[in-house]
């Protein structure tokens, strides 16, 4: 079994260990073995595990016994360090750190994990500098254990649109394209205005449309470089807890229409993107979406056509799709 610890027990760090106790396969193949809650407190581990306000409560027995999360039947030591090189990784026999802090991903910053003692980290964030970055089904191909230590599974939002921006582009040829997140608020948005750098990120986020930016469509060239200079984007952060949708319109180099365009991520859904791409019919909205694991869910009723232009939409869950990518890429490795 391949040996995980997770730095960081926030929003994605508790996602990621819900959908590794959701799923049989990753529980046979990947051992958690601490988790690192940094300046939080151990002893509120397991109720903020077990208790959220989006994802719901777990459906399993969790409790805090003797320093460590106890949850069906499994014990994970809990250690809180705020320097990862000295989180003493290596007293574990950890393969691979999950760096779900936000706060160390350059290499340089990730790199401490290494000190502490693991053998390589995975960034539950865009990186800079790291080794490599990589989005299943996209370029997920391109790791290479003999090069690759410190590596970045981008953003939520890269991961629902690089599949998108890929089935079009194989299918009809892109020839420039525009990307709008319209993203539910986050940990780094305030609940009530405050002094801030960026004047408009100071405003309280649950009673605006807040327009921010996105680093998802420059981040593209890294993992799908074909279309670089070809994208650009923006987001919009919006008063929902959870669940986010990519508007992208692109122009194509050829003649367009709806039927195709869905067809061709059908196709995608039940071939070579099949679990990390859906597709739907269904008129749902955006809490129907909760707890989906998929990168991205085209919602096929929206996909509208203007000759060699087009707009397509993708709902995902910003959060637990996201942590469902990084336990398939660990899963994957094992």
């Amino acid at each position: 079994m391949m040996n995980i610890a997770i730095n960081g027990f926030g929003r994605i760090g508790r996602s990621f260990l819900r959908s590794f106790l959701m799923d049989a396969t990753a529980r046979e193949k990947l051992n958690i073995v601490a988790i690192n809650v940094g300046p939080g407190k151990v002893e509120s581990v397991a109720y903020m595990f077990k208790y959220d306000s989006f994802m719901g409560t777990l459906p399993y027995e969790v409790t805090y016994e003797h320093g460590a999360l106890v949850v069906d039947g499994l014990v994970i030591p809990l250690i809180a360090v705020m320097n990862p090189a000295d989180a003493g990784w290596d007293r574990f026999g950890v393969d691979w750190v999950i760096e779900a802090t936000g706060a160390f991903t350059t290499k340089e910053k990730a790199s401490l994990h290494i000190a502490g003692g693991a053998k390589r980290v995975l960034i539950t964030a865009p990186g800079k500098q790291v080794d490599v970055t990589i989005v299943l089904g996209v370029n997920d191909d391109q790791f290479d254990p003999e090069k690759h230590t410190i590596v970045s599974l981008a953003s939520c939002t890269t991961n629902a649109l690089a599949p998108m921006l890929k089935v079009l582009h194989e299918k009809f040829g892109i020839e420039t394209a525009f990307m709008n997140t319209i993203h539910s608020y986050t940990n780094t948005q305030v609940l009530l205005d405050v002094e801030a750098k960026d004047l408009r990120e100071s405003r309280a986020a649950t009673v605006s449309i807040i327009p921010s930016t996105s680093g998802a469509s420059s981040a593209i060239k890294e993992v799908y470089p074909v279309l670089t200079g070809k994208i650009s984007g923006m987001s919009l952060r919006v008063p929902v807890g959870k669940i986010s949708i990519v508007d992208l319109a692109f122009t194509s180099t050829v003649e367009l229409s709806k039927q195709a365009i869905n067809e061709a991520f059908q196709q995608a859904r039940d071939g070579q993107l099949k679990n990390i791409l859906d597709s739907t019919t269904l008129p749902l909205v955006s809490i129907d979406y909760t707890n989906n694991p998929h990168s991205v869910i085209i919602d096929e009723l929206l996909t509208d056509v203007n000759g060699k232009s087009a707009k397509v939409f993708g709902w995902y869950d910003n959060e637990f799709g996201y942590a469902s990518r990084l336990k398939d890429f660990l899963v994957k490795l094992a």
